[in-house]
């Protein structure tokens, strides 16, 4: 094991080495209109990057925390001397970030922040058309996750608002420097057409986190510390579980619920 790759196992990472795997996630990539600029998330040795460099459509960034990627990066990588950011994605400006155009992000993401950084995505969701990204197998199936699944929760809903998701490819763990203890995956988020929901959407979120925290309840356990319109006390809803909910019916769940 490299010097290179001790450095960074306390950061969650693991070296991707199978390079068709590499291609296969560069070419997951829609190239959509939508965007001309890319933002590699935590490209490590580069694996990803120089198949990135190579596409005409878009033009590549990249974002490493790690001091010795950085320095690896811009030595193999001269092409990037201007557009390689030291620093953290999760404290990333996005709005003074290439001056507001809209951009993809991509990468093996770091399975210790892999759910924060699609958070964050979230946060700046009208500015993100397109992800594509590694994750830890389990993770991406409660992303892609639809209702009535075991696995569908409180990330897939609230990801699921706003992007179309797609579970792309499995990925074997022998492929990996170090070898991580799980499989992996590919999936693909694609913004929808949903501008806004059609409810209050700090309220949204606090209903669906609601529900999922006691998943093995009814609706009208998981939610009573809200307070229903009266009408709706008798709604079917209260009867079903969160993972019974799809997007639209949390939204109209919300909209059953008294806004204090």
């Amino acid at each position: 094991m490299s010097e290179n790759v001790r450095a960074k196992k306390h950061l969650g990472q693991h070296f991707l080495k199978d390079e068709t795997i590499a291609l296969d996630i560069v070419k997951a990539l829609k190239h959509t209109s939508k965007y001309k600029k890319v933002l590699e998330v935590g490209p490590g040795m580069g694996v990803l990057t120089k198949y990135l460099i190579q596409e005409k459509d878009f033009e590549t960034h990249i974002i490493d925390i790690d001091k010795e990627s950085i320095a690896y990066l811009k030595k193999n990588f001269p092409v990037l001397e201007n557009k390689i950011i030291d620093g953290d994605f999760l404290k990333l400006d996005f709005t003074s970030l290439f001056n507001k155009e809209p951009f993809a992000v991509i990468g093996n993401f770091p399975y210790n922040i892999s759910t924060e950084i699609l958070f964050k995505v979230l946060d700046h969701k009208n500015q993100v058309p397109e992800v594509v990204g590694m994750f830890q197998k389990e993770v991406a199936e409660r992303i892609a996750a639809k209702p009535k699944n075991k696995t569908y929760g409180i990330t897939s809903v609230l990801l699921q608002a706003y992007y179309d998701i797609e579970y792309l490819f499995t990925v074997h763990e022998n492929v990996f420097i170090p070898p991580p203890r799980v499989k992996s995956a590919v999936i693909r988020l694609t913004r929808n057409t949903v501008a806004s929901l059609d409810c209050n959407e700090k309220l949204f979120k606090q209903v669906v986190k609601a529900g999922f925290n006691q998943r093995r309840k009814t609706l009208r356990n998981s939610i009573k510390a809200f307070k229903l319109k009266p009408e709706f006390s008798d709604n079917i809803y209260l009867s079903k579980r969160a993972e019974e909910l799809s997007v639209a019916d949390f939204v109209t769940l919300t909209n059953m619920v008294v806004q204090e």
